[in-house]
């Protein structure tokens, strides 16, 4: 069985920063809900009473909305269950919690508990929390004092660490803002604290701490580039025209697929104008992301996004973190994660990403026409090889066949000096599900011939030709080699036991074919597969069993109508169907 095309799509979500810090998760369910404090003020009416308005009726009521996944009104629940309780500190703590995770830090600030009794995480989140809320009001001095206090030093220290510099800068404390700061104890933190300090240094009328700041960076490398663009927009604020110019001359060298820096060249050979320095709040929200990020890395999605919500408290524009917060609501909430893609628009730089983001969203969810139509807009307003990619893809999911060939073939064609085969996969998918099989075949072979051990090609390739009875002999050794590179494919192990069926080998097919079912149990190929072993292998009870379980598994036409015709002869696999017994390989 091939795979998905969409599974082997480069991901083009933004790389993730690790191991900065660990936390306990915030909440007792996944979280979603509209999000942003604009949204705060447009929620949903609560729902229709279905409670008595005690504590313990609201209380139900908000766990039901939270089982929902909808923080907002969990959080309206939740408040005034506290407000009827009389102050119970579980009800406070939900409330607090449900707010600050449903984009409401303003009330999560109101709501934040504190005073005896109170879990340890929560009462230091809280504090985070009202000091990021007093920077987003402007209250620096208030906000520096939480953060720089004895009650600082917690689980969250290290993200207090990189925030409180940036409260004393607002407070004007330019001695806390830029002091060096101590070992963070990671790398990543380290980096993150100098880097800053390094902006730091230049608001604070230090030209030279700053420029020896980011050459102390520099020397550790930069493989994004962002030192080199942080370093190079300080030398031109400077008017060092020629040096700016110089340092994103040799970037560009090092990174020629990046545009960023021939642009940047540009601006400073023609002496500008500058970059202006990134405002306060919109920096201090970036020392929130890169924990966030680490948090998502470390699979604690609730805890990073409590902090993503924080930087969009200071920074609403903050296109990193909206990309982030609809990842993590994507597998709660499709809504919810669809309004945090739209947030970021097409002069940002993760607009495409965002967008593909959107439009899978939809996809996914069996909406191919509105797929459709985000993807025409966005190829349209960002072309581009990612936006055509995806184009192709949507149209491809659409059963537009040949569209999708002509569209995936533009990039095919620009790219002939440095081809992908993944494209060449692609367009091989639309070929052969357009009955085109010569041509996929065609596809196929040229992507083997730039990646020759690539699993997926060899399981697709493999699989085509042992389901066509073709060159069965070289196709299994294909899908052996796959299935060594991949030994937890469903897919690829399908194939491997469908080769050995094809071939005659029923025992070897059925242990393979077992072993598919058990990776892949939801998938109806796989169990047909099965089906027809057993019947070979003259355990015809089991067959049937399999046949039946194919026809809850919401198979294509053609399978099911390879299932029930099986099951209504006593031929079993050999019953005459109108269409061919194996379902069409699915790319």
């Amino acid at each position: 069985m091939t795979q998905d095309w969409q599974m082997l799509r480069a991901n083009s979500a933004i790389a993730l920063l690790s191991l900065l810090l660990s936390l306990e998760a915030c909440a007792d369910h996944p979280p979603s809900a509209p999000t942003g404090p604009a949204t705060v003020a447009a929620k949903a009416a609560p729902a229709a009473d279905t409670y008595e308005a005690s504590s313990y009726g609201l209380f139900l009521a908000g766990e039901a909305a939270m089982d929902d996944y909808h923080l907002s009104r969990a959080a309206d629940y939740f408040s005034r269950a506290a407000l009827a309780g009389g102050g119970a500190l579980d009800l406070q703590r939900k409330a607090f919690l449900a707010a600050l995770q449903s984009g409401d830090v303003q009330q999560a600030a109101l709501l934040a508990p504190s005073g005896p009794g109170v879990d340890e995480q929560v009462l230091r989140l809280g504090l985070l929390v009202r000091a990021v809320e007093s920077m987003a009001e402007g209250k620096y001095k208030d906000a520096y004092a939480l953060l720089s206090g004895p009650d600082a030093d917690s689980a969250h220290s290290a993200v207090t660490a990189l925030l409180a510099p940036w409260a004393a800068a607002g407070a004007g404390n330019w001695t806390g803002a830029t002091t060096a700061p101590p070992d963070a104890g990671d790398p990543i933190s380290a980096f993150v604290a100098e880097f800053d300090r390094a902006q730091l240094c230049e608001r604070a009328g230090k030209p030279a701490d700053a420029e020896a700041a980011y050459k102390a960076l520099l020397v550790g490398g930069d493989a994004g580039g962002l030192i080199t663009v942080a370093y190079g927009a300080f030398l031109e604020r400077r008017g060092r025209w020629s040096d700016a110019a110089a340092l994103y001359h040799a970037a560009a060298a090092r990174m020629p697929s990046d545009p960023e820096f021939a642009a940047a060249e540009a601006r400073a050979n023609r002496r500008g104008p500058a970059p202006a320095k990134t405002p306060l709040k919109a920096a201090a929200a970036g020392a929130l992301v890169v924990p966030a990020a680490g948090l998502l890395a470390q699979k604690q999605d609730q805890a990073a996004l409590a902090y993503l919500r924080l930087a969009l408290r200071l920074d609403p524009e903050n296109d990193d973190a909206w990309v982030l917060v609809g990842d993590i609501l994507s597998v709660a909430d499709a809504d919810a994660a669809r309004e945090a893609y739209a947030h970021v628009g097409p002069k940002s730089d993760r607009y495409v990403s965002a967008r593909d983001k959107l439009v899978w969203s939809y996809d996914n969810a069996g909406d191919h026409a509105t797929a459709l139509q985000l993807a025409q807009e966005t190829a349209a307003k960002a072309p581009g090889r990612d936006t055509t990619i995806t184009l192709a893809e949507i149209l491809r999911a659409n059963k537009d066949y040949a569209q999708a060939i002509a569209t995936v073939s533009k990039v095919i064609d620009a790219e002939q000096a440095q081809p992908d085969w993944r494209v060449y996969y692609l367009r091989a998918s639309a070929y052969q599900e357009a009955g085109d099989w010569p041509n996929a075949e065609a596809d196929l072979k040229a992507a083997l011939r730039i990646a020759p051990d690539e699993p997926d090609l060899l399981n697709f390739l493999g699989y085509s030709w042992i389901d066509r009875g073709e060159h069965l002999h070289e196709a299994l050794a294909m899908v052996q080699a796959a299935a060594s590179a991949e030994p937890q494919s469903g897919a690829v192990i399908d194939s491997l036991g469908w080769g050995y069926y094809r071939l005659g080998d029923y025992k070897q097919a059925v242990d393979h074919l077992e072993e598919a079912v058990v990776l892949d149990p939801s998938d109806a190929d796989v169990n047909n597969h099965l089906g027809d072993a057993y019947w070979r292998a003259g355990r015809k009870i089991e067959a049937v069993y399999q046949w039946k379980r194919v026809l809850t598994l919401e198979p294509n036409d053609s399978l099911r109508a390879a299932a029930e015709a099986k099951l209504a002869s006593p031929l079993g696999p050999d019953a005459p169907v109108l269409t061919a017994p194996s379902a069409q390989a699915k790319p």
